[in-house]
């Protein structure tokens, strides 16, 4: 059905390349629980765009385990915050909807999530952001940002025993949000908002330090 680096796709029968930063996503569309309207709905790839949000998916490995919780209950206290800045943010696992409504309502640690909780139970869209384990038909812990015109901007991918930080996920959508509106500029290392970028020329080669300080 697929092999290291693609993905069959059984509705359109061809075969599609792995997700790659800095090129387009395929449309997609997966089942959620949300737990602000206590209920199902759908996502989809293409009502995000055409509503011209950012999206952000991150993928865990599954519901009702140990190293998720705390993920999960991290990003909710950067959601409000991301939703402001024009993000729409899911959370992913192999699990379905259905499972997804229990352990919020159980784990106590979720109690602040507001995000939504996408189901990928056939894993399909976890193969196709590479992050499918097909020994434990469970997804790594990958995060992916894909900017308003559908392009995966990007992504982080660890295995199952290491945390995320929120903290840097907001610094990075910061990043680019702010890129986005001055695409000519590009941020050093740990840029936050308001301090100084870079402008790459000729000018700056071997001089990165004194550009900085300038």
């Amino acid at each position: 059905m697929h092999d290291h680096d693609h993905e069959y796709d059984e509705e359109c029968c061809i075969e599609v390349p792995e997700a790659s930063v800095g090129q387009e996503v395929v449309d997609f569309s997966m089942k959620v629980y949300d737990p602000t309207e206590g209920g199902f709905g759908e996502m989809s790839m293409e009502a995000i765009q055409k509503a011209g949000k950012w999206t952000i998916l991150v993928f865990y490995p599954a519901d009702f385990t140990f190293v998720c919780p705390t993920e999960l209950a991290d990003l909710a206290t950067k959601h409000e915050e991301l939703a402001k800045m024009g993000f729409e943010v899911f959370s992913v696992s192999t699990d379905t909807e259905f499972a997804h409504l229990a352990w919020r309502n159980s784990e106590k640690l979720l109690e602040n999530v507001k995000f939504k909780m996408a189901a990928d139970p056939t894993g399909q869209v976890s193969r196709y952001f590479g992050v499918y384990d097909p020994e434990s038909g469970l997804a790594l812990r990958g995060t992916f940002i894909i900017n308003p015109d559908g392009v995966l901007v990007s992504k982080e991918v660890n295995f199952y025993n290491v945390g995320r930080n929120a903290d840097e996920l907001l610094r990075k959508c910061q990043a680019n949000l702010h890129l986005r509106e001055h695409p000519a500029e590009a941020c050093p290392a740990k840029w936050t908002p308001g301090e100084k970028t870079l402008t790459p020329s000729e000018k700056i080669v071997g001089n990165v330090y004194d550009a900085l300080k300038g």
